[in-house]
């Protein structure tokens, strides 16, 4: 299954209004009396590590989730029980290759993913991360393809691999000998490699198939967002079919076992496994068309109308000067720059607002200052996702803003992008 992460800023969160570099005052987003207080800390951005790190195949990091380890203690105890019925035998050992079947179905699911990103990766899209998780995989795809031929491509190598999985499985059963534990244990990748194909060829965010009905649609109508709201209404209808049908389905013994079992598990834990299940595609639908919506309304995120207006000052000035220069320019941000009036550093926000008020002119901006880094300098004419792009890859807490010819525009805080960003995020229905 392909996901996309949420739209985000890495950076610092604090309170405070915005000037952009015309001065004029922009509230950021909280009451009319919402200013940033001396005293705010800057937060340190959390890492998305997404589980254990299993290792990095095409450079991509793949990890497993806690709750991998759930499914795999119940896909042990059930394939268990079945194998008891089919291989009575086995005893205990039944439970070893219980476990050897879940983590050969979760490395089928792996491989599933894997066929997603070397796709993405063919079509230039940067992918995140793989995660195995409670039901199933995601490659996390950071960019949206370009057309919609290729979008349909990128979603259906990962069903069309777990079909071929599933074909040499069967290949592999005609050269044993049934009944035994090479042939319960392919005839069980088997039948799982199929599920997984028919589950995520259903038609629905944020199904393979979802993704692959959103360009059709897209394809059709022009519109990547009249695809993506097609497929994500049908995610919702599949969530609540799921609900509502696979109990009965169990039930009825339509998933091959009897009304009453299906496989040790009682009628109460189908009820509550499609609940489970209904609501992550529930969920996923419904993140799938806000982010859609969301991704409408990113290029009003513009470097140039969130960028404050900076002075510049030599490196020696002590900080109350340089304060007091930027308190008479309008000015919110300092910007150290050399003999030549080059800019060398940027004087950090957080640093200033450490320095208690009697110490400021006998501190020089020197030394609060970061100097400037490669990605730490940023066009004025950035906007949207390219933006939120270009401040994740050097991550920071201001960025220089500099027109195309090299003039600089001013200083971009990180705070005030994360605000915009925020408030774009509430304005988006879900």
């Amino acid at each position: 299954m392909i996901g996309r992460p949420p739209v985000t800023c890495e950076g610092r969160i604090r309170r405070g209004d915005t000037v952009d570099n015309s001065g004029q005052s922009r509230s950021g987003g909280g009451g009319a009396g919402d200013r940033q207080e001396p005293g705010d800390r800057p937060k340190r951005p959390r890492e998305s590590g997404g589980g254990i790190l299993m290792g990095r195949p095409f450079g991509v990091p793949v990890y497993v989730a806690p709750s991998w380890f759930l499914v795999a203690a119940l896909i042990t105890w059930v394939f268990g029980g079945q194998l008891d019925r089919v291989l009575p035998e086995l005893g205990r050992a039944r439970y070893l290759v219980s476990l050897f079947f879940a983590v050969a179905f979760y490395a089928s699911v792996l491989i599933h993913e894997l066929a997603h990103t070397v796709a993405a990766l063919r079509f230039k899209l940067p992918v995140r991360r793989i995660q195995l998780q409670f039901f199933g995989g995601v490659s996390e795809i950071e960019k949206e393809t370009e057309t919609p031929g290729r979008e349909f491509v990128l979603a259906f190598v990962g069903p069309l691999l777990s079909l071929v999985l599933a074909g040499v499985f069967y290949l592999g059963m005609l050269v044993v000998e049934p009944g035994t534990v090479p042939g319960v244990l392919l005839a069980g990748l088997m039948v799982s490699n199929l599920l997984v194909a028919a589950f995520n060829l259903l038609p629905g965010l944020p199904l393979d198939g979802g993704r692959m009905l959103r360009a059709v649609v897209w394809k059709i109508s022009g519109k990547p967002m009249t695809g993506t709201v097609a497929a994500a209404w049908i995610g919702r209808a599949l969530a609540v079919a799921v609900l509502i049908g696979l109990p009965l389905l169990a039930r009825a013994g339509g998933l091959g076992a009897s009304g009453n079992d299906l496989g040790g598990l009682d009628s109460l834990t189908d009820a509550l496994l499609a609940a489970i299940l209904a609501a992550i595609i529930w969920t996923g639908a419904g993140n799938s068309l806000r982010m859609a919506r969301l991704r409408e309304r990113l290029p009003g995120l513009r470097a140039r109308t969130l960028t404050r207006r900076a002075v510049p000052v030599q490196a020696a000035t002590p900080l109350s000067e340089a304060l007091r220069r930027a308190g008479e320019a309008g000015a919110r941000a300092l910007v150290v720059v050399d003999g030549l009036g080059n800019p060398t550093a940027l004087v950090r926000e957080a640093a200033i607002v450490g320095v208690p008020e009697h110490r400021r002119p006998w501190v020089a901006v020197s030394a609060l200052a970061q100097d400037l880094k490669d990605g730490m300098r940023v066009s004025a004419d950035l906007s949207g996702e390219e933006l939120l792009d270009t401040l994740r890859a050097t991550p920071a807490t201001e960025y220089l803003v500099v027109e195309e010819t090299g003039e600089v525009y001013g200083v971009l805080a990180t705070t005030d992008v994360e605000r915009a960003f925020v408030a774009a995020m509430a304005r988006t229905p879900s």
